[in-house]
């Protein structure tokens, strides 16, 4: 496993970092419940395999990720009291209705995680509008650099979901010593930025390499793993965060961190067309993160965009109606007509899609 510095800090962190968004789970009355012995078993595995920093948050896993990642953490030290993993997670900042609100679900979050501080606590989904209304409207920095001086956390950091423009106007704040950012082969919006802030001596942390799934749905060769060592062979990132799912993902992922990241002829050749395919700039920034739900319809409208890129992309107009038939089949999920443009999964949206149209355009073409 290679390891990097993290920005200015001492602190030199795994090139695969191990994020806990997506732990693996069941459905029980509607309900994610988080298979937590399985999840636990995963989370080691990455330990043992050279992970050594973990990214979770508040809401991840209907709430379970940061307590059972806490738990992950205190077996692997008493077991390994010399190897030391880092802890990242979230305040939630749209959540902040008031002053002190920052203490209080920092607080809140530490008695979960079972944890005396926190490495690196970011400021959750930050856009211009949020870092303005809440950031700065209740003085929240002053609240964090607080908690650092008495040690409750190690790092003030962010999480970002908005223009270059608006990164690079937070980082000049001069406040955070790292930033969380998607970055994959199928969007590079943020890749100036990402150099931008190395160079202020940021840490920079990657969430999306895969793009919630639509990397491996372009069925090309190899692709995940040349996905992943695109952005692992970008000097100016230092941690990779993939949200893994079965011990075969911990083993692979870790084996592709560990190599060269010279391209082969072949795996040069399918990096190329991804980026040379207009039909691949076409497809929908989704990156299935779930944060568009609970639908008060129930939609399943991270499953239809999926559905609906696979049309876009392959052109397989029976196979994705057949799909998209089968919503609901097996579950309470429903299809894109019973959306009634209430709106609430927009706001929600850290992508900024217009999943209103979105829907809209995919019930006309796979409703046939």
């Amino acid at each position: 496993m290679e390891y990097r510095n993290i920005g200015s800090t001492k602190i030199k962190a795994s090139l695969l970092g191990f994020g806990a968004m997506r732990l693996p789970a069941d459905k029980s009355g509607g309900e994610e419940v988080i298979r937590q012995e399985e999840s636990i078993e995963l989370i080691l595995k990455g330990f043992e395999k050279g992970i050594n920093i973990i990214d979770t948050a508040y809401p991840y896993c209907n709430k379970q990720s940061e307590k059972i990642v806490g738990q992950a953490i205190k077996i692997w030290k008493k077991n390994n009291k010399n190897s030391k993993v880092y802890l990242c997670t979230k305040f939630p900042t749209w959540m902040a209705k008031a002053r002190g609100d920052y203490r209080r679900y920092l607080e809140e979050q530490l008695k979960i995680l079972d944890v005396d501080y926190i490495d690196f606590y970011h400021f959750h989904t930050l856009n211009d509008e949020l870092f303005e209304e809440k950031i700065l409207k209740y003085n929240f920095i002053t609240e964090a650099q607080n908690a650092k001086k008495e040690g409750l956390i190690k790092h003030i950091c962010f999480s970002f979901h908005d223009t270059p423009f608006v990164m690079k106007k937070i980082i000049d704040t001069g406040v955070f010593e790292a930033v969380l950012c998607q970055y994959n082969i199928l969007d590079r919006t943020n890749e100036e930025a990402i150099s931008y802030a190395r160079q202020k001596g940021l840490g920079v942390f990657i969430m999306g390499p895969l793009a919630g799934g639509r990397v491996a749905d372009l069925g090309l060769p190899e692709i995940e793993s040349v996905a992943l060592k695109f952005i692992f062979s970008n000097p100016d990132i230092t941690t990779v965060f993939s949200g893994m799912q079965k011990i075969q993902d911990v083993i692979e992922n870790s084996r592709i961190a560990s190599q060269s990241f010279f391209f082969s002829k072949k795996e040069e050749e399918t990096l190329q067309k991804v980026f040379k395919d207009k039909k691949i700039d076409d497809l929908i920034a989704c990156n299935n993160c779930k944060y568009c739900l609970p639908c008060p319809n129930n939609v399943a409208i991270p499953k239809i965009l999926k559905i609906y890129n696979y049309y876009k992309f392959t052109g397989i107009e029976r196979n994705s109606a057949w799909q998209y038939k089968n919503i609901g089949l097996d579950n309470l999920q429903e299809k894109a007509d019973m959306c009634t443009e209430c709106g609430e999964c927009e706001k929600r949206c850290p992508q900024g899609l217009n999943i209103i149209e979105l829907l809209k355009q995919a019930h006309k073409l796979l409703s046939k």
